[in-house]
């Protein structure tokens, strides 16, 4: 693995011999945020850059920083979605898919945090499961052949989840969506190893693309405001003091994970974050089990879609 000098020398040494196409769902804050500037610079401008969030304002307000660009063929632009619910996730991916030939990389951070128990969407989801594994899962497979386009067309073809492979542990196998037993406890475990068994279907299915979960480390993000209400809000300086010798900036994490998403690799690949290589999940990494959740999630994606109809 690279060290950050190292890491930001070799992706300022990358270079493309066409227009990038790079969409960045959750990119309107954080992680995501913090990617799509850094591959902004990096190509000064010269690229397609996507940000899909529900923040208008903060992503025009990223856009608007971008380097100008000096290609006819660039372009930068928001796509609103509220990737909560999977009958906008659908109805955004036939929107780029209808006007779309290829795509080179899919960056997927999108995330929410709650501790208030099961939230349920109005599909019938659990929200926290809804926007971390079931959106970024149904972004993939809908926009999977734009990136295998890219590669046939001999250009790079990418997708990387920002999530926890760190946390990656045993699930019951009986109980995907964790409608049974849900907690914080169980939703770490199966976000990273729901991630993990995903990246490994999709590289079966397009193994000529490079399949990456990733984790991001400690990073000062919007995501340590964990106190809402106004009288606690000071607690969250106090936090973020505190873990600050502990933590990196989004620009350092996002060199990291851009060094990972240049690689010239194929496949399904677990990263740390600083991009070393993790190996598979040590607890479910049979075809089996991969299968088993593709085929929970795929008709659980289609529910969802289908109760959304129904009550529309």
């Amino acid at each position: 693995m690279p060290t950050i000098k190292e890491a930001r020398a070799a992706n300022a040494a990358h270079t493309f011999s066409y227009i990038p196409v790079a969409l960045f769902a959750g990119g309107t804050s954080g992680i995501g945020q913090a990617m799509a500037e850094e591959f902004a610079k990096l190509t000064n401008g010269n690229a397609h850059i996507i940000i899909l969030g529900r923040n208008r304002v903060a992503a025009e307000s990223i856009i608007a920083r971008f380097p100008t660009p000096t290609s006819p063929d660039a372009h930068h632009e928001f796509v609103e979605c509220d990737v909560s619910l999977m009958k906008n996730v659908q109805k955004t991916t036939q929107s780029i898919t209808s006007r779309l030939q290829r795509i080179n990389f899919l960056v997927l951070s999108t995330g929410v945090i709650e501790f208030n128990g099961r939230n349920e969407t109005e599909e019938g989801m659990a929200k926290m499961l809804a926007v971390a594994y079931y959106a970024r899962w149904k972004f993939i497979q809908d926009l999977a052949p734009l990136l295998q386009k890219a590669k046939d067309d001999g250009q790079d073809a990418a997708v990387m989840t920002v999530a926890s492979p760190y946390r990656s542990n045993k699930i019951d196998l009986g109980d995907f969506g964790l409608r049974k037993h849900y907690s914080i406890r169980t939703v770490a475990a199966a976000g990273g190893t729901y991630q993990d068994l995903m990246v490994d279907g999709f590289a079966k299915r397009y193994p000529s693309v490079f399949f990456i979960h990733i984790h991001p480390g400690a990073v000062r993000t919007p995501i340590f405001d964990l106190f809402k209400h106004w009288a606690l809000r000071p607690l969250n300086w106090t936090f973020k003091f505190l873990s600050y010798p502990f933590t990196i900036s989004p620009e350092h994490c996002a060199q990291y994970m851009l060094w990972v998403l240049f690689l010239p690799n194929s496949g399904g690949t677990r990263r740390d974050e600083w991009g070393g290589d993790m190996g598979p999940n040590p607890y479910h990494n049979d075809d089996e089990t991969v299968e088993k959740l593709w085929e929970h999630t795929s008709a659980e994606v289609e529910r969802a879609i289908a109760c959304s109809s129904s009550s529309a």
